[in-house]
Formats: C-alpha cells, sequence, structure tokens
C-alpha cells in the first residue's frame, strides 16, 4: 500500500476513534442536560449554537456560501437528523435509561445499510456477519440489565434510529452538500425547525439552569455537534455505511464505561465478555472496508 492509502487508512482511524467516544457520551450528557432542557428546547438549542459557530468560522476561512438549493436540502436532512434523530432520543431518554437508549439506537446501522440498499449499496457478507455479530454483543451486554422501560420511549428511540438512518444516506444523494459548510447548514436548519417544534408544544427550561445540564449542553454543542458531526458527514462520504454508523455499536461500550467512571456502577464478566463481542463485530466491519 502506498503512502496515501495508509494517510487515508490512518485518518478513518482517527475519525472513528473521536467518533466512538464524543457520541458514546451523547446519552449521558443528554441525561445531564435533560434536568434543565425539554427534548425539542435542547436540541434547538445544541444545533442552532454549534451550527451558527461553525458556519461563521468556515465563511471567515473563505468557504463560499451555499446555494439555496443547498439550503432547502438542509432543512430536509436537518429535520431527519435532528428532529427525528436527535429529538426523539431525547423524548425517548426521559422514560428510557441510558443503557436500554444506546442499545436500542445500536439498530441504526441495519436501518442505514437497509436504505443504502435502496440505491444498490447493501453490505457484503463480511459486513453483515460484522453487524450481527457486534448486535449479539450489544443484546449480551443488556441481558443482565433487563430490557425494560416505558414502551412509548423505546418506540421513540427506534423512530430516531430509523430517521438517523434515512437522513444519513440522503445526505450523500445530494451534490450541493457536499462541501463542508453543508455540516453547518444542516445544524442550523436542523435547529430552527427544532426551535419552531419546541414552540408550539410550548416547551420551558427550567431555571436556574443545572450545572450538570450547562456542562451536558456544552458536551453537546461543542463535541458531540462541531467535532462529531463534521467528522460523521466526513465518513459517510469516505467510507462504507456500514462502518461509517459503527460507533452505534461501540455506543453501549462507551456508556458503560461511563457509567463506571460517572455512576459508580460496576462491569461484570458478562459485560466484558459483551464488549469483546461487539468490538470483534466492528472489526469485521473495518476489515470489510471500502474507503
Amino acid at each position: 500500500m502506498d503512502s496515501t492509502g495508509i494517510r487515508g487508512r490512518s485518518r478513518v482511524f482517527v475519525a472513528m476513534a473521536v467518533l466512538y467516544a464524543v457520541w458514546g457520551s451523547v446519552f449521558l450528557a443528554n441525561r445531564f442536560s435533560l434536568e434543565s432542557f425539554p427534548p425539542f428546547a435542547l436540541n434547538a438549542v445544541r444545533f442552532l449554537s454549534a451550527g451558527t459557530v461553525l458556519y461563521f468560522y468556515l465563511r471567515l476561512k473563505g468557504e463560499g456560501r451555499i446555494s439555496l438549493r443547498g439550503w432547502l436540502q438542509s432543512f430536509l436532512i436537518g429535520g431527519l437528523l435532528f428532529i427525528g434523530g436527535a429529538g426523539l432520543l431525547c423524548v425517548g431518554q426521559q422514560w428510557v435509561a441510558s443503557g436500554l437508549s444506546a442499545t436500542l439506537i445500536a439498530t441504526v446501522p441495519l436501518w442505514t445499510v437497509l436504505f443504502a440498499g435502496i440505491w444498490g449499496k447493501l453490505p457484503s457478507k463480511m459486513e453483515w456477519a460484522g453487524l450481527a455479530l457486534g448486535l449479539g454483543g450489544v443484546g449480551l451486554l443488556n441481558l443482565e440489565k433487563g430490557i425494560s422501560g416505558h414502551p412509548l420511549g423505546a418506540l421513540a428511540i427506534i423512530g430516531a434510529a430509523v430517521s438517523w438512518g434515512l437522513g444519513s444516506i440522503l445526505n450523500n444523494r445530494f451534490n450541493d452538500l457536499a462541501r463542508p459548510i453543508a455540516a453547518a447548514t444542516e445544524m442550523v436548519a436542523g435547529g430552527i425547525l427544532l426551535l419552531a417544534v419546541s414552540l408550539i408544544l410550548g416547551e420551558k427550561i427550567l431555571l436556574p439552569i443545572t450545572l450538570r445540564a450547562a456542562l451536558g449542553m456544552v458536551h453537546l454543542s461543542f463535541f458531540a455537534s462541531i467535532i462529531g458531526f463534521t467528522i460523521y458527514r466526513f465518513l459517510l462520504r469516505s467510507v462504507r455505511p456500514t462502518l461509517a454508523t459503527s460507533y452505534a455499536l461501540v455506543n453501549p461500550v462507551t456508556a458503560t464505561i461511563l457509567g463506571v467512571l460517572f455512576a459508580g456502577e460496576s462491569i461484570s464478566s458478562v459485560s466484558l465478555s459483551a464488549m469483546a463481542v461487539i468490538l470483534a463485530g466492528v472489526a469485521l466491519v473495518f476489515r470489510a472496508r471500502s474507503i
């Protein structure tokens, strides 16, 4: 393999590692932020602030304006990813524990590759094997915890996974959204739609805002949105959908580790075994990737 190929492989590995970390911690950050922010207001603040900062930063660096068609496409993708995806996830997390939420969101790769199949990009046999192994590990990780929670909350999170998968695939179908600044316009458009939904529902931010809610919002806006979403769009256009969405399989692992570090939870032998199975599944997806 030449040096260009090695650099490309290294960029993908680094991008995946960062995405696994910042998006695996979203569930804990959501939980903290929900102490003061209702679901749609939470995401409106998150994506409007992140998108606006990123937009002006890129414009100052010399990025050109996006077309009117690009803005219209941004509203479509922003609605699917941030109202249907992030918004419904927060709705569900009002009743569903973070661990179970991460488990349900782990179906994102399946929905994504199924939608990709509409345009003839079904996974290879090795990718299917990796997905099956990873989902099996997710199930094992939560076996001892029990699958319980509010059924409507669980349904909302599954809906979030479906909406995120569809938005991820459609994102690649629009040439006007191929530029880096589209990451900002999609967040701004999604934030405007979220704000409208929040106002219609009459959501109220609980004052004073708790310290944990404020810290959670900082993480969601800067790390999970500006850094995480930019990396995710890069991966969607650089690797196959199974690899780009493999973060969802690792989320329960990250959530468990954060539970040990910040919530006093313990890791059992079953959990360790499940993590090994999940990582083996992700390794298969990496092995089968096409950069």
